[in-house]
């Protein structure tokens, strides 16, 4: 490692993340919760883009990683702390991939999760009974310092929809997204057992591997 933090891996350049401030780029009380828990082990000072008061970038990227970056570049240059912004999202095969990069859209002004699933439903029903219920989240996170330097990483969760909604744990669509090779939904799942295996736990674990 170079004095800059950096370590030179073939022609790539991963920066580690040195002790200290983080800033987690997100107004998501959910988002901020869970990525906290998983930044836990690490023994850094976490502090949220909302407890900050830093403005929400508009995310005008058009894949995952290119919003998670645009927002941890915003927060990174803001605050002048290294900052990891996450921008994940739920798409549904028999919608094209829908909601996608649109997920939080689809919960309107007021952030109603209860409505984007119902409005998630009544999409597949109008496709008719046979229509697949396949489904997956993606998170992508992406972790930028003031001077511009910028990781990030993708994982997934492969799933189905069920209907009606089970569980009050977690947030945003996991209420109704059950992951492969399981009977109950991240909604009715302990948080841990999610954090273990999640879409969000995947980039993370990339993350880890890279940075620390």
């Amino acid at each position: 490692m170079s004095a800059g933090g950096d370590e030179q891996i073939g022609q790539q350049a991963i920066r580690k993340l040195e002790p200290g401030k983080l800033v987690i780029a997100s107004h998501n009380a959910g988002k901020v919760r869970e990525i906290a828990a998983l930044l836990a082990p690490f023994g850094l000072e976490v502090v949220s883009a909302g407890t900050l008061g830093l403005p929400e970038p508009e995310e005008t990227g058009t894949s995952f990683i290119a919003n998670a970056e645009l927002k941890a570049r915003a927060a990174a240059d803001l605050s002048g702390f290294p900052a990891l912004a996450d921008d994940s999202g739920l798409c549904v095969a028999a919608l094209g991939g829908e909601p996608g990069i649109f997920s939080a859209r689809w919960a309107g002004p007021s952030k109603d999760f209860n409505e984007a699933m119902r409005r998630v439903e009544m999409n597949l029903q109008d496709k008719g009974p046979d229509t697949g219920r396949d489904a997956h989240f993606i998170c992508a996170l992406s972790l930028a310092w003031p001077d511009g330097h910028i990781e990030s990483f993708e994982g997934r969760v492969d799933g189905v929809l069920v209907w009606p909604p089970r569980g009050e744990n977690g947030f945003g669509y996991d209420a109704m997204f059950q992951p492969l090779g399981h009977d109950i939904t991240f909604g009715e799942m302990d948080p841990d057992a999610k954090h273990a295996m999640s879409h969000r736990a995947d980039a993370f674990a990339q993350l880890v591997a890279a940075v620390f």
